[in-house]
């Protein structure tokens, strides 16, 4: 994998440039693909990392998966059930591979399932997926890190969610589309992500109402039928080529967007002097000079999201006054903060909240991407920096973002 990424700062970036597939919804829907019958194609997927880390998971539990062309790809589980572990060796490097607990349960009532890896951005327990699975029937216990789940006799029920976790809802969702009965969740997750798993399992016979907001009812089917579907825009890539533009003081045009999705993030840059402007090709946004300080909080859709904090701290990195940022989702998502400081951020934390004093320039330095979005924060900050940066562990940016490089590159910026 590639694992250094060199960008020389201070070139303006300019142009347009496509949004892949939404990577949180493109590693649910495959999952969710094997509770169909026959072969389901889903378009609009991306090319990361974190796809073929679960495609190799489900390839080892016995599900055929096979790219049709660059981002179509077709998924085929076997007549008879599948293989019920997941692979541990697999399973600690992809988040997402605990969303198989709520399918395999869907699919066959029973589910071995590694307890997942992924991004160390803080504390993201199974708890409320074990509640989930365990209201519709499921025996659950934890042993040696894996999660063994049973469901002899499963049956609807009302689950209240003591935090709109998405992947908890997810999980359930996919357990309760195959169970008998009515399913209810209480503070359910509204991202968008979560409204493309429920029209993707609506198109193939699913009935569920209520996807986007905090109550979800589905009604058991005893069967799905695959078909094809194209995944929703990345709000979260679309998000950081927007700030691209604004912290390098170029234009770039953001196609393939779904704007009402970004609402949170558009209204954020406005405040801080940047021009956007929705338009029938996508959203333009303009760098208009030093930006402006603003305050920060992020919470649940449709709040400002955690996995854009990152990317707004260095663009406050390079405002003109004081900002205060608080993270209410993931304690740790202030790793990128040390890193920033290298490049000369002056930025303090205490406890969930930083405070973000605006510098003049920043100059590259030597700095190491401790996850996918605070790699996306240092990439932002080299365009902006003095001289050259080096991002070592630049694998887990392409984890999260498809051909980040040649997007950047086909926009004016100077990287290898």
């Amino acid at each position: 994998m590639k694992n250094t990424l060199i960008i020389e700062g201070g070139n303006p970036l300019n142009g347009q440039v496509r949004v892949s597939g939404a990577k949180n919804a493109a590693l649910v829907l495959v999952v969710a693909s094997i509770l169909a019958d026959g072969e389901t194609i889903l378009d609009n997927v991306p090319r990361i990392s974190d796809m073929e880390y679960l495609l190799r998971i489900l390839n080892d539990i016995g599900v055929k998966t096979r790219w049709q062309d660059d981002n179509s790809l077709l998924i085929c589980p076997p007549d008879g059930d599948l293989k019920t572990r997941t692979s541990y060796e697999l399973a600690k490097r992809l988040r997402a591979s605990n969303l198989l607990l709520g399918a395999m349960l869907g699919r066959q009532g029973e589910a071995v399932v590694s307890l997942p890896g992924g991004c160390d951005i803080g504390s993201r327990p199974m708890d409320l997926h074990i509640k989930g699975v365990q209201a519709l029937g499921a025996d659950v216990k934890l042993e040696h890190g894996y999660i063994y789940a049973y469901a002899k006799n499963p049956g609807g029920n009302r689950v209240y969610l003591d935090f709109p976790s998405v992947g908890a809802t997810e999980n359930i969702i996919m357990m309760a589309v195959r169970t008998p009965g009515q399913s209810v969740i209480e503070n359910a997750a509204k991202e968008p992500e979560i409204v493309d798993l429920a029209n993707f399992l609506n198109s193939m016979g699913a009935r569920i109402r209520g996807a986007g907001t905090d109550i979800i009812k589905i009604e058991g089917v005893e069967e799905l039928q695959a078909g094809r579907y194209a995944i929703i825009p990345d709000r979260i890539e679309a998000g950081t080529y927007m700030i691209a533009a604004a912290i390098s003081g170029g234009e770039i045009l953001v196609e393939n967007v779904i704007p009402t999705h970004l609402h949170p993030i558009v209204a954020k840059l406005q405040e801080t002097g940047t021009i956007v402007e929705e338009n029938d090709r996508g959203i333009m946004v303009r760098g208009n000079g030093r930006v402006k300080p603003v305050d920060i909080k992020t919470l649940p859709y449709p709040g400002f999201p955690t996995d854009m904090q990152s990317q707004m701290m260095a663009l406050l990195s390079t405002a003109q006054g004081s900002s205060v940022i608080v993270e209410n989702v993931f304690e740790n998502r202030f790793q990128s903060v040390d890193e920033l400081k290298r490049m000369g951020a002056s930025i303090k934390v205490e406890g969930h909240t930083a405070v973000v004093e605006g510098v003049n320039r920043l100059h590259g330095a030597k700095v190491r991407a401790t996850d996918l979005r605070a790699g996306a924060a240092l990439v932002l900050a080299a365009l902006a920096a003095d001289g050259c940066t080096e991002i070592e562990e630049a694998g887990h940016i392409f984890r999260g973002y498809e051909n980040i490089e040649v997007k950047l590159t086909s926009l004016g910026a100077k990287l290898r």
